[in-house]
């Protein structure tokens, strides 16, 4: 074949392919000082970005160039181009080589949200003196809780806004299955899609953010502090610059992906007694709101506690120290637990929780919403 008619049925490949936009690599060391330039003194616009607590890939467009910044690509300049489509495998194999050698990779316009496999274990990260806070999306430090995001599962994440004010944030949305948000310290305002004016997230304070809901951080107390856990662990973050937030709309019992928004305010929350002897807990509600997905409640001491060692059969079990401390022993370990450790607990692992002091309060999230205990 002749290299014109090459060039035609290269032509005719495309054109009957949806392709919405292309992207011009551009790599990067160290992902955020480019980021900030581009978006600080050249005006560009953060399209979508990922992972959250540690970015190694942003997408931003300005001035009809929309560029692919990832960190530690290889090469630099315009030797790549990715062409966003409805359906890649429409466009047959990627990357193509053109003659000049730039590389055409067929991309998904709309990534799909791949849920790994969990691979479950005990995960401890104490919090008093930890000096492993990374830059995250829009300037916010986050302290990783699970780094092996048991098999890329879930990830929990510690997230600190240093600044008051005015946050640096943007209307978007997740890919997820799942994720809650509850506010560890100071206040954060936020505007969410069909939620009508912002709400104010105080200490003790929880949102379930269901999957693909519009929002945007819009500011926050000097030093607020948020715990987020979220399925799967590396999930994509979308802009949506369609979509005006705040706006007056209000659709409270809306559904998004088969969940509903929750907002649970610690104030007025009943106590109930949980499922150990001498301790209480105070459920948000999101496990009806995820049709028993997930469940997010504080626990706290009541009395006296027997110590009974449990185990679960269960998918995922997290616990988050707010106050006061407690002991948790398994496989013949004791640990103990003060403000800002948490500790994740793999299936089937027998453990036993100990030593509670009065003001203790955990927070406590489980997938399913009740945890499956087995006989001990």
């Amino acid at each position: 074949m002749a290299h014109s008619d090459t060039a035609t049925a290269a032509c005719a490949l495309l054109s009957t392919a949806a392709v919405r936009s292309a992207q011009v690599l551009v790599a990067c060391t160290v992902l955020e000082p480019t980021l900030a330039f581009l978006q600080q003194q050249l005006g560009f616009q953060v399209d979508a970005i990922f992972p959250a607590d540690n970015p190694t890939t942003a997408m931003v467009s300005g001035h009809g160039l929309a560029l692919r910044l990832v960190q530690g690509a290889s090469g630099a300049g315009a030797s790549d181009i990715y062409l966003l489509c409805d359906d890649p495998r429409a466009m047959g194999a990627s990357p193509q080589t053109a003659p000049n050698g730039l590389r055409v990779h067929f991309v998904a316009a709309e990534p799909p949200m791949r849920v790994p496999p969990t691979a479950q274990r005990l995960v401890l990260s104490r919090g008093a003196g930890a000096d492993t806070w990374g830059v995250g999306r829009a300037g916010m430090r986050y302290r990783d809780l699970v780094p092996d995001r048991l098999g890329g599962a879930f990830i929990a994440s510690h997230i600190r806004i240093l600044e008051g004010g005015p946050v640096a944030d943007y209307v978007h949305f997740h890919k997820i299955r799942f994720q809650a948000i509850f506010c560890r310290k100071g206040w954060v305002r936020v505007a969410y899609e069909g939620q009508g004016e912002p709400l104010v997230m105080h200490a003790g304070d929880c949102v379930l953010q269901p999957p693909l809901i519009r929002h945007r951080v819009m500011e926050s107390s000097a030093g607020a502090e948020v715990v987020e856990i979220c399925a799967p662990a590396e999930h994509i973050t979308m802009a949506d610059r369609t979509l005006p937030l705040p706006n007056s709309d209000l659709q409270p019992e809306r559904d998004f992906d088969g969940q509903q928004f929750v907002f649970d305010v610690a104030a007025p929350r009943r106590w109930a007694p949980w499922r150990l002897a001498g301790f209480e807990a105070r459920d948000t509600g999101i496990g009806q709101a995820t049709a028993g997905l997930a469940g997010v409640r504080v626990v706290r001491p009541t009395g006296a506690q027997a110590p009974r060692s449990q185990s679960h059969s269960s998918e995922f079990c997290f616990y988050f120290v707010l106050a006061g401390s407690v002991s948790l022993t398994a496989d013949g370990q004791t640990h103990a637990l003060a403000p800002d450790d948490s500790i994740t607990l793999p299936d089937g692992l027998a453990y036993t929780l100990s030593d509670a002091s009065a003001d203790l309060e955990l927070l406590e999230v489980t997938l399913p919403a009740e945890l499956r205990i087995l006989a001990s």
